[in-house]
């Protein structure tokens, strides 16, 4: 009976253990998930532009082509104005579900694939000021990387380019003489 009661209350202690442990890992998960906020923020952005930039890609050609000339401008001011309020709408609204979503999928991943001592690991790393200020940087990476690209290639790309434009104008202006 002793021996019954003593398995029982080593149970428990080990459950609370547990327990505590779980609540010590949560809250390095919410670190983590805190510290990629400005991530998720990006991602959300993007969700919620994506569509507004579909939709602007076909009514491009549509403006373009079918709208009168003494209109076009007008009329695209309007898509634009359009298309930003959407985006103004939609972006909160996107960010704030994946603010709320984030703890159940990413968190959950955290929880799954990684120990206590992997987050706080983690954390010190994304907590370094080297790696705060080499993300920082990283739109300047991209800048110098595209500069260097673009004058590397412009002169193999820029005549591509127009053989395109000058093929696209033949068949627009076959299309329409028809």
């Amino acid at each position: 009976m002793k021996k019954s009661i003593l398995a029982v209350a080593l149970l428990v202690v080990a459950a609370m253990a547990q327990a505590e442990t779980s609540s010590a890992k949560q809250e390095l998960i919410n670190k983590v998930l805190q510290l990629q906020q400005s991530a998720i923020d990006v991602v959300s952005r993007q969700l919620a532009e994506g569509p507004a930039i579909q939709l602007m890609q076909k009514a491009g050609p549509v403006v373009q082509f079918k709208i009168p000339p003494e209109k076009r401008e007008a009329v695209a001011k309007d898509i634009q104005a359009d298309l930003k309020k959407y985006v103004d709408e939609v972006t909160p609204l996107v960010r704030d579900r994946a603010t709320k979503l984030a703890p159940v999928s990413v968190g959950t991943l955290l929880d799954e694939r990684f120990s206590e001592d992997e987050l706080r690991q983690l954390i010190s790393v994304m907590e370094s000021p080297v790696l705060r200020k080499f993300s920082q940087m990283n739109p300047e990476f991209q800048k110098v990387l595209v500069d260097k690209v673009i004058a590397d290639t412009k002169g193999q790309i820029e005549p591509k380019l127009r053989a395109l434009e000058a093929s696209l104008n033949k068949r627009v202006t076959a299309a329409t003489a028809k």
